[in-house]
């Protein structure tokens, strides 16, 4: 779970620093830099797992611009070098990739990683970059206080969430030797000397390379940031039959989704079922319910076990019998019903960066799926377990619907603003403020609340003069907004004038 981002110099990210809670909604117009943000988490979890260069080539804008576009741009000058500091939570336990287990010492961390570029690539480095700065600490459970300021419950989810059992206070270091900088990794139990790895020499992250056996608590983090995904459904992924032998962990494009709720209806908390019958029927009638909180007619949603053709397929059934598999199914039903799975599937720890989730969704339905997102994250007034996993929803918007219905203190407004240079060398940033009240105003140093200005286009659209900017266009016909029987039933009538 993240909790905190510090991000300087990526794109028009100049100088950010955005606190998080288990449900956080960004709004902003577009190119204002909310994409950037998702940008952010989605390149610090691929350093997870990747060798630098492949990891910038998977990121937005990587292939196409190139590894420099990534540095924040000021006229014709680049920045040199960017930073990112991510505070998250961490499960206690969890396996490599050689299914070792580990355990982790804490789970409160503080992952810092400064990148430069390097004009000329040489052998041994990779595109461009290098690591100048790579540290992974623990976060003390005395000092979680003051970095935990959302709302939850101390006794049942703080004390399940975090725990501290180190003394020394790093996992990963950075040190200069001469003119050499070294990245150490700290053993986690007591005593034994740190390894040491010349930076210029590092094609990836060190924290990516972690294993159980050496340092579990940094494998548990690498496992983290590998979690966190930003969630892009494709109706042909969502559409697709699964064959048998399936992954049952549904992708970050939707795919997957009949193999996993299948696994999830015939195996329970504590292994498979003989048969599945009563488990698959508690799940899929779970889905139906919750289908139905959008689609009044649907009865049941089931998966069809095809076993000549090999073939998984979700289906759905309305309430005049008719099955629709889901071929047939909408896009709204599909994201729907993927989100629903996510819910009930334990195993999917995710943070999850959700773009526009009013897509597909009509605007009477859309309380449905916000309520439905917020469920998907961990219930801070309970304690962690299998039926409340440390799972993360982060979603950015411009719609004034979905602005107008989350809850105020997980709303973030994206605002832009001019960072003012030389004549050749200005550029904009954007900063994520919060409501005025709310609980990430108690932040020293936090940037302002939004002025209820600002606030104004998501409660009247109207209000910046976009009904005027229409009229016009010669010969445009009377819209809708125009009418009189429409005009009382709108919010602020006239307030554009």
């Amino acid at each position: 779970m993240l909790t905190r981002l510090i991000v300087r110099s990526f794109k028009n990210l100049v100088d950010v620093d955005v606190r998080f809670g288990p449900f956080t909604c960004i709004a902003g117009p577009n190119g204002v830099g909310k994409s950037n943000l998702f940008d952010a988490i989605h390149f610090l979890s691929l350093l997870a797992e990747r060798p630098l260069l492949e990891a910038a080539l998977e990121v937005r804008g990587g292939q196409t611009a190139g590894v420099r576009s990534f540095f924040h741009r000021s006229g014709s000058q680049f920045a040199d070098e960017m930073t990112f500091e991510a505070e998250f939570i961490v499960p206690k336990m969890g396996r490599d990739d050689l299914g070792q287990e580990a355990t982790a010492t804490s789970t409160f961390l503080r992952y810092t990683l400064t990148l430069g570029y390097r004009a000329e690539a040489t052998s041994g480095t990779l595109g461009g970059l290098e690591i100048r700065r790579e540290e992974l600490r623990h976060i003390p459970k005395g000092e979680a206080h003051q970095h935990l300021l959302f709302d939850h419950k101390v006794r049942s989810w703080r004390n399940s969430a975090v725990l501290s059992r180190r003394w020394t206070p790093y996992y990963i270091s950075t040190a200069c030797d001469g003119d050499a900088t070294l990245v150490k990794v700290h053993q986690d139990g007591s005593g034994g000397l740190p390894r040491s790895y010349a930076a210029a020499n590092l094609p990836r992250t060190v924290l990516s390379a972690a294993k159980a056996a050496e340092s579990p608590t940094v494998l548990l983090a690498r496992r983290e940031m590998q979690a966190w995904r930003i969630l892009q459904l494709e109706p042909s992924a969502l559409r697709r039959p699964d064959p048998f032998t399936a992954p049952t962990v549904m992708g970050a494009d939707g795919s997957n989704l009949a193999a996993t709720l299948f696994r999830l209806a015939h195996q329970s908390r504590n292994g498979p079922t003989p048969g599945g019958a009563v488990q698959a029927e508690d799940i899929y009638s779970e889905l139906a319910t919750r289908l139905a909180t959008l689609y009044e007619d649907v009865r049941g949603v089931s998966v069809e076990r095809d076993e000549r053709r090999e073939l998984l397929t979700l289906q759905v059934d309305t309430r005049d019998g008719t099955t629709f598999p889901s071929p047939s199914l909408s896009d709204g039903s599909l994201r729907f019903l993927a989100f629903a799975v996510l819910e009930a599937d334990p195993e999917a720890r995710w943070v999850i960066c959700l773009e526009e989730p009013e897509n597909g969704v009509h605007p009477e339905r859309l309380p449905a799926m916000l309520s439905l997102l917020q469920d998907i994250a961990t219930d801070v007034d309970s304690a962690l377990g299998d039926d409340n996993p440390l799972r993360q929803v982060i979603v950015n918007t411009h719609s004034p619907a979905v602005v107008q219905l989350v809850p105020e203190g997980s709303l973030l407004v994206a605002k832009a603003f001019e960072i003012i240079g030389s004549q050749e060398r200005h550029s904009t940033g954007v900063e994520f403020r919060p409501l005025p009240g709310t609980w990430r105003t108690r932040v020293d140093g936090a940037p302002p609340p939004i002025g209820m200005g600002d606030l104004l286009a998501y409660l009247n659209p109207r209000s910046l003069g976009h009904l005027r900017m229409f009229q016009r266009a010669s010969g445009q016909a009377r819209m809708v907004a125009e009418r009189k029987d429409v005009q009382q039933l709108l919010p602020f009538a006239g307030a554009e004038r």
